[in-house]
Formats: structure tokens, sequence, C-alpha cells
């Protein structure tokens, strides 16, 4: 009964490397939070809303999508099967809470996601390490000698390589003067990771592809990186045109 008890309740490898993360995410995010005139309380208090409202707004997306399962089984809504879970739907949840939050505060938007940049790039980190702790965003098989054996083949570790490019995102972005401009740290940081994810997407072997040949995410990550480019020069240069 207590194994049963575990396997049920505890908490899976890499979701634990997830909340990790966020913690020290946030701690790091705390540190520099006054350089942007952000306090520590609103900071802590949209990161907690927003990661609430993921949580919720994810399993209750699944939900929707999948009414006739929850209908036989409505306690499965409570259930901590990570597999349950629609991650764009927590994200747009997420989005809109924080949104909702820091107007009614006043907080200044481009220098509010100044100030959580260093939670996002953390959060990117950990996400690297759960795909590689679950077996997921797997790479093509391949006979380098730093490949991994994983689903009976040996494969390019694009976990380890997503891993490895955030770490250099945040340690590029730690170290490196902060710009005046307020907007422009945290569009550096989505410019630097969507070009990386441009890269690393083309070793993996698990997304879909579209339109004959491209990789939807790979699409996704070129929109990032080209909006985010645009609002650097807007943010660098607020009268051009």
């Amino acid at each position: 009964m207590l194994e049963l008890f575990q396997n049920i309740f505890a908490p899976p490898r890499h979701m634990i490397l997830l909340v990790i993360a966020a913690w020290l995410g946030l701690t790091l995010a705390e540190k520099r939070a006054e350089r942007f005139n952000v306090s520590k309380d609103d900071l802590n208090n949209v990161t907690f809303y927003g990661l609430l409202a993921f949580i919720v707004g994810g399993r209750l997306s699944f939900a929707l999508q999948n009414l006739v399962a929850f209908t036989k089984s409505p306690l499965g809504v409570f259930s901590i099967n990570p597999d349950l879970f629609d991650a764009t739907g927590g994200i747009f949840v997420a989005i809109l809470v924080a949104m909702i939050y820091g107007q009614r505060k006043q907080l200044p938007f481009w220098s509010t996601l100044d100030a959580l940049t260093p939670f996002f790039a953390v959060m990117v980190i950990g996400l690297g390490l759960s795909h590689l702790a679950a077996g997921t965003s797997f790479g093509y098989a391949t006979d380098l000698p730093w490949g991994i054996d994983l689903w009976n083949a040996p494969r390019h570790p694009t976990q380890i390589y997503e891993t490895l490019a955030s770490l250099l995102i945040f340690g590029l972005l730690w170290s490196l003067k902060l710009n005046p401009r307020s907007g422009v740290h945290f569009l550096s940081f989505a410019a630097l990771t969507a070009l990386s994810q441009i890269i690393i997407l083309t070793f993996r072997a698990d997304t879909p592809i579209v339109l004959d040949g491209y990789r939807q995410m790979q699409i996704l990550a070129w929109v990032v990186l080209a909006v985010s480019f645009f609002l650097i020069e807007r943010r660098l240069n607020p009268e051009a045109k």
C-alpha cells in the first residue's frame, strides 16, 4: 500500500528539477529586482500568480480538450500526472494572469520583464535537464561518439545541447552590463534563446513537420527571433519609424 501511495503522489524527477529551477531562478531575479525599479514583493507575487495560473490553466485546458474522459472520471482533474497537461494553454493563462496583476499594480511592463529574465533563463536550463531526465525532446540517431543511448538507438543528446546553450545564455546575460533602455535585457534573452532553438531543433527527432519539410517549432523560433530584433531596435531607437 505504501509503494502504491508513493507511485501516485511522488513527483517525477523531471518535475522536481523544474521546481528547483523555479526556486533558484526567482532567488537570482530577486537579487537584481531593484536595479529595474521592481520590488521583490511584486516580483514574487507576479511569479507566484503566473506559476499558479500556468498549472491550473494547463490542467483545465487539457480537461476541456478531453471532456469525455474527465466526464467519466471527474476526480482525474486533480491527478498529479504531468501527462494530463496542456502546456500551451497553461502559458496563455499564465501570461494573461501576470499581465492583469501587473496592470492592477501598475508595474512597468518592460522593466518587470527585465527583472524576471534570470527566472526565465534558469527555467529554460531546468527544462533542458527535465527533458534529459524524462527522455523527451530526443535527437536523431547518430554515430558521433557523444551520442547517448535512448529509445533503442544512440542519439544526438539534444537535451544536453539545450542545457549547455541555456547555461551559456544565462552566463552571458548575467555578466554583461545592463542596458539603460528597459526591455533590451529580456528581448536579448528571447532572441538568443530563439536562435539556440533554431539550431538545436535541426537535431531533434520528435518535432512536428509542416509545410513540406519545415519544423513547426523552428518556424515559431524564427518568428520570435525576428520580433525580438524588431523590438530591440525600437527600444534602442524609440523615435525610429
